[in-house]
């Protein structure tokens, strides 16, 4: 009887996976924010600047990336001036001597900077920033990465000179001079590859979020494969045998559910197969007595009549006997052990060399599968039997290709049609037409062969040799 423990439906569980792999990545994003300190700014002095412009060279500032200065033939337009921007364009315009008109300032206008220490300009009644990207004034967020630096506090007074009290941009900018032929001499930060503050702290919130929840998922695909996986070594056990031992799982409903239904259609299929060879051994079974009657009946008949009819007598009863032999050997309880398939091959060909069939091992790699040793033996005999009867001769070799264990039996015989290289495996076909049960058989022995390699998980097939004759051959899992 399977176990069934029912677990939480799939639905549920999936459900809280992601409920919580949102909550952890919510927890480590607040952890991370409120545990480290806020970015510091890129702060570009109005000294810093001018210092570019005038050498043309690049500039190192003390708290940002590197200056560079480049000409180019045209620039964008940084809108309307505030302020601010109209003061810190004037304080560029007297340190190199242009005016202020032919000045253009592009900044970024994303929050991602803020000040610390503000001095407002005296159009600017807010008082400073409000916090980090806060709008810094009337002229608007364009305006908030233009400020003035104060001296600390206790230092303002008599050192508070142009050197401390000094203009500033923070954050990406572009800004440009226009010369007398129209192009434009630009100063900005140096382009670099390399993440700033606030995305640094986003990968790491992404990082620590993935190893937080990466065990957690794993678990969850690990359960929701393994039922998965045992349903699919179930379906390969019951096509090598009915009879195999119900699927046992425990697990989610759904999974619980379709591991009942398998095993009822195990079951299913199980009786359907035991059903139908029982009516055929019954049939082949209660067939002898009419069998029986008339062969004494025949005996009152003239001798020329009774010998056919003997003779036609006999073959029945024989086919019957391969019927019943099939049948019992189908309904036999298996007893799967270890097994070395080139010394079975060996000892059948041992055997039918004893009884003076041409009958030789020319390879034998040892080679061990599951399996049932009677059912195989019987498997290679009805192969190297069918060699020596219609081919004359029988060459078997064992080996191994991939995971598959290969028996193969050679003959020197006709071959068989390629029309009916799959209608032999058929019970009670004949390919010779003579149907003379000495030289045709009864018609079961490759049906038998195919029958026990498919119960082991095999195959069987039959190709004619380009040098002449048959070749039969099992394929059986390692």
């Amino acid at each position: 009887m399977n176990q069934r423990r029912r677990g939480a439906p799939l639905f549920v569980q999936a459900l809280g996976l992601v409920t919580l792999t949102l909550v952890a990545a919510q927890l480590i994003a607040i952890a991370v924010i409120f545990t480290l300190p806020p970015p510091p700014p890129e702060l570009y002095r109005l000294s810093e600047i001018t210092r570019a412009l005038k050498t043309g060279q690049t500039v190192q500032p003390r708290d940002g990336r590197a200056l560079v200065v480049q000409t180019r033939a045209r620039m964008a337009s940084g809108g309307p001036d505030s302020a601010r921007r109209a003061e810190f364009k004037a304080g560029i315009g007297r340190a190199i001597d242009v005016a202020p008109a032919r000045i253009e300032i592009v900044t970024d206008n994303g929050p991602r900077f803020f000040v610390r220490r503000f001095k407002p300009t005296p159009n600017d009644r807010t008082g400073g920033p409000a916090g980090p990207g806060g709008h810094t004034g009337p002229g608007g967020p364009r305006d908030q990465f233009i400020a003035r630096e104060l001296p600390p506090p206790g230092e303002r007074g008599a050192r508070a000179g142009p050197a401390r009290d000094e203009p500033f941009i923070f954050g990406d900018f572009e800004l440009g001079v226009r010369q007398s032929d129209g192009s434009w001499v630009v100063v900005e930060p140096k382009p670099t590859f390399r993440f700033d503050s606030w995305q640094q702290r986003v990968l790491l919130i992404l990082v620590l979020s993935v190893l937080a929840v990466a065990p957690l998922a794993w678990l969850f695909a690990r359960r929701l494969a393994e039922p998965i996986t045992a349903f699919a070594n179930a379906a390969e056990r019951l096509g090598r045998d009915p009879r195999a031992a119900p699927l046992e799982l425990s697990g989610s409903t759904e999974v619980v559910a379709a591991a009942n239904a398998f095993n009822m259609m195990q079951e299913r299929l199980r009786r359907y197969v035991e059903d139908r060879t029982a009516m055929i051994g019954a049939i082949a079974h209660d067939l002898r007595t009419p069998l029986t009657r008339l062969r004494f009946r025949i005996e009152a008949t003239p001798d020329d009549v009774r010998a056919k009819l003997a003779a036609d007598i006999d073959q029945m009863e024989a086919m019957i006997s391969a019927a019943l032999a099939f049948v019992r050997d189908t309904t036999r309880p298996a007893e799967r052990t270890k097994l070395e398939l080139a010394s079975l091959l060996e000892s059948v060909v041992d055997e039918a060399a004893e009884t003076g069939g041409q009958a030789t091992v020319e390879r034998a790699e040892k080679i061990v599968i599951e399996g049932d040793p009677i059912a195989l033996k019987r498997l290679v005999a009805n192969l190297v039997d069918n060699a020596l009867k219609y081919g004359h001769a029988a060459r078997g070799r064992v080996f191994a290709e991939g995971d598959m264990a290969i028996i193969e039996i050679d003959d020197d015989g006709p071959g068989i049609p390629p029309a009916e290289q799959e209608r032999v495996f058929e019970p009670f076909f004949r390919g010779e037409p003579s149907r003379n049960r000495e030289t045709g058989g009864i018609g079961l022995g490759l049906a038998v062969v195919r029958s026990l390699a498919r119960a082991h998980g095999g195959d069987v097939t039959l190709v004619n040799r380009p040098e002449g004759g048959l070749r039969a051959c099992v394929r059986l899992p390692i």
